[in-house]
Formats: structure tokens, C-alpha cells, sequence
């Protein structure tokens, strides 16, 4: 029975008992009765003023007719009645007004009278046993706090395996080998070979490292320890490092099985950067992972896996060889890992026929599998919301940039007309320069409605995946993100805060060019600065200036130059192409939104059919 529902018995026995308590007491006070002296009651009996006797065992009770009941006193109730009336010289003729009765109860009544009597005692009892339960559990959560707070899955009860996790076929690759350690572990040790003990798994957020530690554990059919990297450290000194000798010790005695760390680096990090007692305790939890790493014997198939997105602040014992000696890489996949990982989430969903999963993972370069499935599900979503009973390839374009845009558009947001123009040529000028540009990406859409923190938005979609930037592309994504501000300035003759977003991204590209990829000439080949970076993350935390000031002129006149040479370029592209320009903000104020179909016709002079505002509506 568990200790939940042991105390609700408790309580329950308690509550009865005082129940019947209370009853014990009430019964007892309605029925008390006045001591009655053997001379009262002759003198009462000659008087003809006893109505009734009641004769229950030796215990006397009588009925006056004028003050009601009474009973003979404790000390006299011993003598039967006739003998107490012989001595009191009391007639039979004196009793024929009196009605005797004997009271003998049944054993039914005998039983009641004595549970009645009992409870008390059992209330006191479990009360008692109330305390002292509480006393216990006390001392029994403060041993259990050092207990470790890992949950264990049995493998056959995980419901995938590598087959059921799409992308990252290296990645199964590399843990394939663990799977075939815990199935045949003779076969390697035999052979002299030694498994890495510990298997870091390290990739951006989303990318799948949780769910390719369980599909190891469900392949390889063994125990699954699972437990986060902050679930280790308290704020009492000595508790971590506890709880990681209780979770070695539960996995040897499971054995073979593996342990799977998540967020290592919550207690991972490098040791002896701070001071006070929350660092102390981390790095005593560290210090008895790696303790407890060392410790696992070649035939104990004990299996550590850890998850992070930081691994550069890692301690280096933590990844020395004999512990996280294998590091396998989940990166963000390509064109064909993303058309796998949108079949597995599409899986069992209605679709139309006019799906095509290709297009969509075309269009979705640097998304990871749990935006993926979040694509699909919005795309589930939205078909439900409209009624259909499949979904279709609109749902899930929706869907795509929904994630990738930041939310849904913004339908309710109102604007001028004259904010609408702006919009509508800022867009135009982005698309014109891409599609004028050798090097850019081809338009994929285009749209002055609203969406997220945009304004109005222009997408791009790769052909291919692209690992090897040339500084050719480098220079036509520059020069596109400049062709909405640029576009505003030769149709207004001024210019808005709608670019803030564009120079910001740019004049991070250029100076990456220049000071971290060496992409200009008269720098040299030479890295500027050192850049803390969140490496997975994308994210820099600081920057660590090792040039002088002068450099530092240098850098950031060059960054300029760079960028009036572009914005030069493109004006002069925008303006030879005025023509073309106007016909794409006329068809954006028309339309709203543009395809790449759609911009092809326009961008080669072809007008468009008017909308159809009812099918629309």
C-alpha cells in the first residue's frame, strides 16, 4: 500500500472513531440517572409512586411516576431486589402497581457497548500511530534526499528505435556501435576493444539528441536512466555528488543499460570560474562524475550518454578519452534529412494529394526536426480550423512561414496608403536586386502583409544547401539587403526606420568579412579580434579586441567602404531597372503577395489577372 493511501486510512479510522465518541458521550449523558438509597425506595414503593422496575443483572433501576428514573445506589445494587425488600418489610401487596422487567441484552448489544467502549482507545491508538508515520516520513525524506532523481525506462516499453528517427544518419551511425556493445559485448572484448564509456552528443536546440539517446536504449532493448544535468546540484553542499553515486549504482545493478545525461553543461562547466558554495557543489558533482566514469570495468556494460548545445564550456577532464571520448555532431539537416523527417511527422496525418514534401524542405534551409514537426502540426492545425478533412499543400506553406516568419500574418494591422507604397517598393527593391543578382538566392515570395515583427518580407530560398560561402555571395546578400533601403530612396526621395532590421544584419556579414573571414585584400589574411560565441547557439557573447586602435580605424573604414560600394551598386542596378521596379510594387499593392511564378510574369512585363476579392474575402 503506498504512504498516500495508508494516510488516508489513518484519517478515515480517526474521523470514525471520534464519530463514535462523540455518540458514546451523548448516549451516556441522556442517559444518566440519580443514585436512589434502598429507605427511599420502600418508603417510595408504600407510597405507590414506583411505576416501573428494570432488573439488569445486578444493577436496580426504577421509574418514579412524578421524578422519573432512577437507579438503586452502586454500593446497595448488589442485593437482589426480594432480599432488599424483606429487610426493608416492604408486602408483595405494596408491589402489585409496580411492573418488574429484566433487562438481559443480547449479544448483538453486548458486542455494540463494547466496540462503543473501544473506539476511544482506537482513536487515541491511531492518532498516536498518525504521529509517529509523520515522525518517520520526516526522517525518510531527509535520507531520500541524496537519492538520485534519475527515471528509469525499460527498453521495451520505449516506443522507437533508429528506424522511427529520421536525419542524422551518421549519428546512428556512430551510436549503432554503443547498440551492438550492449547486445554482444563478448564480441568487442574478446578482441581487446574498449566502447567509449561516455558518448557526448552535441547539436543546436531541436535538433534530436534526447530522442536519439532513447532510440539507442529502444534498439539496443536495455534500461534507460534519464535524468537533466540540473536535477543534480542543490543548494546543500554534498547532494550532487549523492545523487551521482546512487545513479551509478543503480545503473551497474541494471546493467547492461545506458545513462543518459541531458544539458550536461549545467554541471559540466569548467571548473574554478567562480566562487561561493553553488560553484563548490558543482564542481563536486562534476568530480564525482568523473570519478564515477573512471570506475566503470570492461565488463560492465554501463553506457554514458550526455546531451549539450555548449560544449565549449566543458570542462576538459569531462572529455579527455576514458570519458566523453566520442563526440558525435547532430547539426541541422540538409534537403534530404528534412524531406525524411517531414515523412515520419507526416505519418498517418490525411494529406491531399497535391502534397509535396520535396518543396517544402526545399523551402525550410536551417530548420531542425522540431520545427519540422511544429510545421506540421500548424499545418494539422489550420485544416482542422478550416474544416477539411485533409491536409493540403497550402496548410502546410502557411504553416512553414508561420515558423520560420515568426507567427501568423497580421491581417488586423492597419496602415496608410502612403505606408502601404513604401512597404510595398521596399519589398520590390529587395526582390528586383536578388533577381538581377548572379550570385543570390531566387525569390521564393514576396508579401507586404504583415507577419510577426515584419512589416513585409521577402524570401529566398536556396537551391541547394550551401556549407562553403564565397565572398561572391557574401556581396549579393549585401547588396540585396540594401535594396529595400535604396528603393525607398529613389521613389521618395527619403528614407524610414522599415530598414533598421537589413543594416543591422548586413554590417554584422561585413564585419564578420572582414575581421573573421579575411574577405578583403588590403586586411591581409589575418583574423581581427576573438569572438566568445555561443557555438551553436549563433550568438556572440563577447569580443576579445587583440588589434590596436589604429587597426580598429582601419576595420571599421573598411566596413564602411565595403558597404557605399554596394550601396552604390545598387542604386545603379535599381535605377536602370526603374520599370520593372513600379510594376512590382504596383502588383504588391494589387495583390499583396507574389509568388515566384507570379514575380516572373511581372518581372518580364506581363500583367497579372486581377483578384478575385470574393474568393479572397
Amino acid at each position: 500500500m503506498s504512504a498516500k493511501r495508508s494516510r488516508y486510512l489513518v484519517y478515515s479510522l480517526i474521523l470514525v472513531a471520534a464519530i463514535a465518541l462523540l455518540f458514546n458521550l451523548s448516549v451516556r449523558m441522556r442517559g444518566t440517572t440519580d443514585e436512589l438509597p434502598l429507605s427511599t425506595l420502600a418508603s417510595q414503593i408504600s407510597q405507590g409512586a414506583i411505576e416501573q422496575v428494570v432488573i439488569r443483572g445486578d444493577q436496580i433501576k426504577v421509574v418514579n411516576r412524578l421524578e422519573g428514573q432512577s437507579r438503586i445506589s452502586r454500593k446497595e445494587s448488589g442485593i437482589a431486589l426480594s432480599e432488599a425488600l424483606n429487610i426493608l418489610g416492604v408486602s408483595p401487596s405494596d408491589l402489585q402497581d409496580v411492573t418488574f422487567i429484566s433487562d438481559v441484552p443480547s449479544s448483538a448489544g453486548r458486542w455494540l457497548g463494547l466496540v462503543f467502549n473501544l473506539l476511544p482507545v482506537i482513536f487515541i491508538g491511531g492518532l498516536f500511530l498518525l504521529i509517529m508515520r509523520q515522525s518517520q516520513g520526516a526522517n525518510s525524506q531527509a535520507m531520500m534526499f541524496g537519492k538520485s532523481k534519475a527515471r528509469m525506462v525499460m527498453g521495451e516499453t520505449i516506443p522507437f528505435n533508429f528506424q522511427a528517427v529520421a536525419g542524422n544518419d551518421e549519428a546512428k551511425e556512430e551510436l549503432q556501435e554503443v547498440v551492438e556493445f550492449l547486445q554482444e559485448p563478448q564480441k568487442f572484448i574478446e578482441l581487446g576493444a574498449r566502447i567509449p564509456a561516455g558518448v557526448l552528443l552535441v547539436g543546436p536546440p531541436g535538433t534530436g539528441k534526447t530522442l536519439m539517446a532513447k532510440a539507442a536504449a529502444g534498439e539496443a532493448n536495455v534500461p534507460f536512466f534519464t535524468i537533466s544535468g540540473s536535477e543534480f546540484v542543490e543548494m546543500f553542499v554534498g547532494v550532487g555528488a549523492s545523487r551521482v553515486r546512487d545513479l551509478f549504482e543503480q545503473a551497474r545493478k541494471a546493467s547492461p543499460c545506458i545513462i543518459f545525461i541531458d544539458e550536461i553543461d549545467a554541471v559540466g562547466r569548467y571548473r574554478g570560474t567562480g566562487l561561493g558554495g553553488s560553484h563548490d557543489e558543482r564542481e563536486q558533482t562534476l568530480n564525482q562524475i568523473l570519478v564515477e566514469m573512471d570506475g566503470f570495468d570492461t565488463d560492465t556494460s554501463v553506457i554514458m550518454i550526455a546531451a549539450t548545445n555548449r560544449p565549449d564550456i566543458l570542462d576538459p577532464a569531462l572529455l579527455r578519452p576514458g570519458r566523453f571520448d566520442r563526440r558525435v555532431v547532430m547539426d541541422r539537416p540538409d534537403i534530404k534529412g528534412r524531406k525524411s523527417i517531414l515523412d515520419v511527422h507526416i505519418r498517418g496525418k490525411p494529406v491531399s494529394p497535391d502534397i509535396d514534401l520535396a518543396a517544402i524542405a526545399r523551402q525550410s534551409p536551417g530548420l531542425v526536426g522540431a520545427d519540422l514537426e511544429n510545421v506540421v502540426n500548424e499545418s494539422a492545425i489550420l485544416a482542422a480550423r478550416a474544416g477539411r478533412d485533409a491536409i493540403t499543400m497550402a496548410d502546410l506553406q502557411e504553416a512553414l512561414e508561420r515558423v520560420a516568419l515568426g507567427g501568423p500574418q497580421r491581417r488586423s494591422r492597419i496602415i496608410t496608403e502612403e505606408e502601404k507604397r513604401i512597404v510595398a517598393y521596399h519589398e520590390a527593391g529587395h526582390a528586383l536586386v536578388a533577381r538581377l543578382s548572379e550570385h543570390a538566392d531566387p525569390v521564393h515570395l514576396i508579401t507586404i502583409m504583415a507577419r510577426g515583427m515584419a512589416g513585409g518580407y521577402t524570401m529566398m530560398v536556396p537551391e541547394n544547401d550551401r556549407f562553403l560561402v564565397p565572398r561572391s555571395w557574401f556581396l549579393s546578400q549585401l547588396d540585396v539587403s540594401l535594396g529595400g533601403r535604396v528603393a525607398e530612396e529613389i521613389e521618395f526621395g527619403s528614407i524610414t526606420n522599415g530598414a533598421s532590421g537589413d543594416i543591422q544584419q548586413l554590417t554584422a556579414m561585413v564585419r564578420a568579412m572582414v575581421t573573421r573571414y579575411a574577405m578583403t585584400d588590403d586586411m591581409g589574411q589575418v583574423q581581427y579580434g576573438q569572438q566568445q560565441e555561443l557555438v551553436f547557439l549563433g550568438r556572440d557573447m563577447a569580443e576579445q579586441r587583440s588589434y590596436s586602435a589604429a587597426t580598429g580605424e582601419t576595420i571599421d573604414g573598411r566596413i564602411r567602404a565595403i558597404v557605399q560600394e554596394s550601396h552604390a551598386r545598387v542604386a545603379e542596378l535599381l535605377k536602370k531597372h526603374k520599370e520593372q521596379l513600379d510594376a512590382v510594387a504596383a502588383a504588391l499593392l494589387t495583390h499583396e503577395t507574389l509568388n515566384r511564378e507570379e514575380f516572373e510574369i511581372v518581372f518580364s512585363g506581363d500583367a497579372l489577372p486581377e483578384p478575385d476579392l470574393e474568393a479572397a474575402t
